[in-house]
């Protein structure tokens, strides 16, 4: 099993694949680059900090609140879909399709499972 120096250079190694493609993309877009980023720990990173801050001339980059389920009340929908089509054996992506709009569907007329899922947020089902 590797050891966190293994991790650590797996780190550093993706922080450098995301700095090149941003750098890839400069050039060939010959533009200014805003980038919206999540918190995965690889755009943490502090040399991707430094590479940020030395290009701030092209490149503007927004990190993303950290993630928080309450405040995005389909991803409770999700959840449930999800739950649903869990141990469904697909052989095709097509089948994988029909069984979440299939769903979907269900919980489209179920207003009471969907209340559920807006109940933290404050927000309100309305017709």
């Amino acid at each position: 099993m590797p050891g966190p120096g293994a991790a650590r250079a797996a780190r550093r190694l993706s922080a450098c694949a995301g700095r090149d493609l941003v750098i890839r993309a400069h050039t060939q877009l010959g533009s200014p680059i805003v980038l919206v980023w999540d918190n995965l720990r690889m755009h943490l990173v502090a040399p991707l900090e430094g590479f940020f801050e030395a290009n701030a001339s092209w490149l503007m980059m927004f990190q993303l609140p950290t993630y928080d389920p309450d405040l995005n009340p389909q991803e409770d929908i999700w959840s449930l879909v999800k739950r649903d089509i869990g141990n469904l054996a697909a052989a095709e992506l097509g089948q994988v399709t029909r069984a979440v709009k299939r769903n979907l569907k269900m919980l489209q007329y179920r207003p009471d499972v969907i209340g559920g899922c807006l109940a933290g947020t404050g927000l309100t089902l309305s017709a």
